[in-house]
């Protein structure tokens, strides 16, 4: 009978250890934010969706680079001399079409290591935390500011200035050549011809 009592004893006053929290609450007014009409206060250093600037990204790809997890995707066209590709807010001037900046925010584990690179601060996170989707393909965010049309006019301008380009070395080297060759004609004549006036000269 004591050790039954002794039992009892100890299993009621372990549930009223349990039980602490939830009696003390019973007392206490709850205080419940109103969500999603009322939003909960994040601390300042929260890393929650990325988001780039285009005007100040200059395609330096260091973003890309220090992604822990391959979340980024930036393709880069240079520019051909004449287009003017405008500056970023820091002053520094930009020398590359970016025609693609893909963030798979489903990958992303917001590190922030991409932010810290990036020479103009084109990309950082924001307070954004509510980007649920039904499906998959929808967190693949696309930065890029410029059209279909604009892109592949780009690139053709690009791949148009390149063969350009090595048509007029080619045409260069050509002409190098060719000097070269009339130069070497023009030194065997003169060799020939001091070769025929001793024999003149003998005769």
């Amino acid at each position: 009978m004591k050790n039954y009592i002794l039992k009892f004893w100890r299993v009621f006053f372990t549930i009223m250890i349990g039980m602490k929290v939830t009696f003390r609450h019973l007392f206490i007014p709850a205080v419940t934010i109103q969500y999603p009409t009322v939003k909960p206060e994040l601390p300042e250093r929260e890393r929650n969706r990325l988001y780039v600037n285009m005007d100040d990204c200059i395609g330096c790809l260091q973003c890309e680079r220090a992604c822990p997890v391959n979340c980024i995707e930036i393709e880069i066209v240079k520019s051909i001399p004449g287009e003017d590709l405008g500056i970023t807010s820091n002053g520094k001037k930009k020398a590359l079409w970016v025609t693609k900046f893909d963030i798979d925010i489903a990958k992303c584990c917001y590190c922030e290591l991409c932010v810290f690179p990036c020479p103009t601060d084109c990309i950082y996170m924001t307070d954004v935390y509510e980007f649920s989707e039904f499906e998959r393909d929808n967190f693949i965010y696309d930065f890029v500011t410029l059209t279909h049309e604009e892109k592949e006019e780009k690139i053709k301008n690009r791949e148009e200035f390149m063969i350009k380009k090595e048509a007029e070395k080619t045409a260069v080297a050509k002409k190098k050549v060719e000097e070269e060759a009339k130069k070497k004609e023009s030194e065997t004549e003169s060799e020939n011809k001091t070769d025929d006036k001793p024999e003149k000269n003998k005769e």
